[in-house]
């Protein structure tokens, strides 16, 4: 079986990594390819890409291309953008809400399509009870000196759980954390 394979299409290459990054956290089995041009992506076999994040530019530039596989594009926009029967994704939002929005995207529109994110675990969390708490507090946007306060502890004990959380989950940033409690069913996208 080929490996599930998504195109991201934009000039701007840095919001393209960061983007794939992104998705890759998301989507751990997927094949996230990177292309800053139609004419790139045309050079592969565009039937094996199961969805296309793309520019709203080279959108609009290929529209025929894009409407025959409109259950497929999602369309990068800057600001609330609206395109009528499109899938559009805000890039220009903070990375907490912008993976909000990729998972409330999937789970508002895209049920029957392959956009499928990380399973969630049978298993135990990783993290301890104290840790757990900790994690969701961070996950509804709560800082170390008000966890403290929650959870009656002092603000260097909830540092060090932290410093934990994000080492077992080798986590470059909060948002890494979000998509594991959400993807974990450790908390309701609901309550970010």
């Amino acid at each position: 079986m080929h490996p599930l394979r998504i195109a991201i299409i934009d000039h701007n290459i840095l919001m393209c990594i960061g983007l794939q990054q992104l998705l890759s956290d998301l989507i751990p089995m997927a094949d996230i390819v990177v292309f800053n041009s139609m004419e790139e992506m045309r050079k592969e076999n565009d039937t094996e890409f199961v969805h296309f994040f793309v520019s709203s530019r080279i959108y609009l530039t290929h529209s025929q291309f894009f409407r025959e596989r409109q259950r497929k594009t999602i369309v990068l926009v800057n600001g609330a953008m609206n395109i009528n029967d499109v899938y559009t994704l805000n890039v220009c939002q903070s990375e907490k809400s912008l993976v909000h929005d990729i998972i409330e995207l999937h789970r508002r529109g895209k049920h029957d399509s392959t956009l499928t994110l990380a399973p969630q675990s049978n298993q135990e969390t990783i993290f301890s009870p104290r840790e757990t708490e900790v994690a969701v507090l961070l996950c509804k946007g709560y800082i170390n000196k008000e966890i403290a306060d929650l959870l009656d502890v002092g603000v260097t004990t909830v540092i060090t759980h932290r410093k934990n959380i994000m080492g077992k989950l080798h986590a470059r940033s909060l948002a890494d954390v979000i998509i594991y409690c959400v993807v974990n069913g450790i908390v309701n996208i609901e309550d970010l």
